[in-house]
């Protein structure tokens, strides 16, 4: 593969910017003081680079079309949705085009014999959880960006709080409509609910990070609507004996649809940020689980073995929230911490790994104890249920030197730790940018080639964001 050097792609000519006007007319095309500074960074701080041009495409035929254009003039591209991502993955790091897919926001099909959502890339997550409950059916994956579009999710297999029983985005892909660097567009998958005809294509797509085609259309497997659900907020002494519990709900076979933990600290952040009280915040941690289910009786047995599990392991009480409104008081909660924890400093950086379950509570206790060694706030929470941590650490009153230097630090040590631990390097967030040097350290030279072998054959002239992952 070409290396990944700024003066081995075409800079935009006007010839180019006239390609683009010609085929999209000159309100979807964007270009120099034109471009909304948002498209030169996604939610990561610290990483920003400025693309050449912005189009907003529509249909299919108008990404095949601008790829062609692109490889055959050698021309970066990057893909875009909401730019929701935490890695740098849609940062346009050498320039060229950004393609920006959110207008591509249709519901093309629902399919209830099949089961399927037939969507465009643009839909938000939201619309689709909205859409399809209408229709008595559920969409499981549930990362915690509401906001982010689709075609993101599957570009970074994004996961979410209902991992712990559904799964990821991954097990609810059936087929996709890709793009490829040379224009060509190919369909893998579809329908059907298995498939073992040659390699799996579509799966190497989801979790790409938009590296290998761009995603136009997604085939996505749905369930029939759970019919109740009920939340149990379950206040613990400290976070060890929280953590300790989980494999042991785990094993009683009354699987949650989510185990998520959290400490105090986040919590009287949330608290600030929102303005409201949380049902609780008098203990040091917390697991808040969720059951669903289509009887209140098959729930309550699920969620009363549990409750006499945690009691049985030191849980301070239980607390069932099921009603609305206690419900919306614990999940808002929930669902702003990273927004709360954001407003509470100048500057975040995450690390987002995942440890098997039984090692928890052992990576946040080495987190408390980077925080005093290198003298940062780290701040934590996560799906206690599949060991997905996200990891904060806030740059507070630091100049850029000291947090460059610290981030560094902190970040080296955490990553290590995580691979000690048996863990790995990304939960949910993917790779991008920010994260290549720790994917590079955990995995040898022979595994970082084949994933080097894998994007050339999708892309031989590496023109499709270019930079991230394993380049």
């Amino acid at each position: 593969m070409a290396c990944n050097c700024a003066d081995q792609y075409k800079k935009l000519d006007q010839n180019d910017i006239k390609f683009l006007v010609d085929l999209l007319g000159e309100d979807r095309v964007f270009t120099g003081e034109n471009i909304n500074e948002d498209f030169s960074h996604d939610e990561l701080g610290g990483i920003s680079k400025m693309p050449e041009a912005v189009v907003e495409v529509l249909e299919t035929a108008e990404v095949s079309k601008i790829m062609a254009y692109s490889y055959e003039n050698n021309i970066p591209v990057v893909a875009r949705g909401s730019g929701t991502g935490l890695v740098g993955a849609s940062v346009p790091l050498y320039g060229g085009i950004m393609i920006n897919l959110s207008k591509m926001n249709k519901i093309v099909e629902l399919d209830e014999e099949n089961l399927t959502l037939t969507v465009e890339p643009g839909v938000l997550l939201m619309e689709i959880g909205k859409f399809v409950e209408e229709h008595d059916l559920f969409y499981p994956p549930d990362p915690g960006e509401k906001s982010a579009t689709i075609g993101g999710n599957i570009s970074t297999n994004a996961g979410g709080m209902r991992a712990v029983k559904y799964g990821v985005t991954r097990d609810y892909i059936r087929g996709l409509e890709v793009v490829l660097p040379s224009g060509k567009v190919i369909e893998v998958g579809g329908k059907v609910v298995k498939n073992s005809s040659g390699y799996s294509v579509k799966d190497l797509i989801c979790g790409a990070e938009g590296t290998l085609g761009i995603v136009t259309k997604a085939i996505l497997r749905l369930l029939p609507l759970p019919k109740k659900a009920i939340s149990l907020l379950i206040p613990f002494p400290d976070l060890d004996k929280a953590i300790n519990t989980v494999p042991k709900i785990i094993k009683s076979k009354s699987i949650p649809t989510a185990i998520e933990f959290m400490q105090r600290e986040v919590i009287l952040a949330a608290e600030e940020f929102l303005g409201k009280k949380f049902p609780d915040n008098s203990s040091d941690a917390y697991l808040l689980l969720t059951f669903d289910g289509n009887s209140k009786e098959d729930i309550e047995r699920d969620y009363d073995k549990v409750a006499q599990i945690c009691l049985g392991e030191g849980a301070l009480d239980v607390y069932i929230t099921d009603t609305d409104e206690r419900k919306e008081a614990v999940w808002s909660a929930r669902g702003a911490f990273l927004e709360a924890v954001k407003a509470s400093t100048s500057e975040i950086d995450e690390c987002d790994v995942v440890v098997p379950r039984n090692r928890v509570a052992e990576f946040i206790k080495y987190t408390d104890e980077l925080q005093k060694q290198f003298d940062i706030r780290i701040r934590s929470f996560g799906h206690a249920g599949d060991g997905n941590l996200h990891v904060y650490a806030l740059k507070d009153d630091m100049t850029q030197d000291q947090w460059e230097k610290k981030l560094s630090d902190v970040f080296e040590c955490m990553y290590k730790k995580s691979v000690e631990l048996n863990g790995l390097v990304s939960g949910e967030h993917g790779i991008g940018y920010a994260k290549k040097p720790y994917l590079f350290e955990q995995y040898g030279d022979d595994y970082m080639e084949l994933l080097r072998n894998i994007k050339l054959a999708f892309d031989p002239k590496n023109i499709l964001n270019p930079g991230k992952v394993c380049q």
